[in-house]
């Protein structure tokens, strides 16, 4: 296969492997929400040790909504131009940013993040902040964010690739060249003909 035509096909390929790429990042952001992410116990009148749990999507709101953005910027990395692949990819890097500064909120704050709205919830009782205990997921929520971030910025060098002409400008360009001498043939023609010599 020539060099030409190969050449769309690679720029594809690479855009295939990028949405394939945000579409992974987007399910871990969601995946890592989902699981209890604090452990408290409040007093309440009849039980004095009753167990409650936040999960990242509790105290982290703006994980779940990362992972939408991730969603719709691998759907939309594929079918944008070059200008607006600079802006899906920003976009990427912002939502990595914000998994990253929230799963840290959350860790430094548990009851500030959203820990005593769920405590409330449960006992109705706000005021009795028990020790907390932190599962592995926030961390590794700050590590999936990172991720997002370097994979933006391996995409944002990758991408230069993608670009250069399309397959309709590179078929228009060969058209015009091989039009060309037909034209030049048909003028030398003539000017035989109005000679009064026969081309033939």
């Amino acid at each position: 296969m020539s060099e030409p035509a190969a050449a769309p096909k690679r720029r594809a390929s690479g855009r295939g492997r990028a949405a394939g790429v945000l579409l992974l990042l987007a399910a871990l952001t969601g995946l890592v929400s989902l699981p209890t992410w604090f452990t408290t116990t409040a007093a309440t009148a009849l039980d004095p040790s009753v167990v409650v749990t936040a999960s990242g999507a509790d105290v982290a709101p703006a994980v779940p909504a990362a992972a939408l953005v991730l969603l719709a910027c691998a759907a939309a990395i594929a079918l944008v131009g070059r200008v607006a692949r600079w802006v899906v990819l920003a976009v990427v890097a912002g939502a990595g940013v914000l998994v990253v500064a929230a799963a840290l909120q959350a860790i430094g704050d548990p009851w500030g993040s959203g820990l005593h709205q769920q405590v409330v919830d449960a006992t109705s009782v706000g005021e009795d902040r028990s020790p907390v205990t932190v599962s592995v997921w926030p961390y590794l929520a700050v590590g999936v964010g990172a991720v997002v971030v370097l994979v933006a910025l391996w995409l944002a060098r990758a991408s230069r690739s993608w670009a250069g002409p399309s397959r309709r400008h590179e078929g228009t360009t060969a058209g015009t060249t091989q039009a060309r001498p037909e034209v030049e043939d048909e003028r030398t023609a003539w000017d035989a003909l109005s000679r009064g010599d026969d081309p033939s």
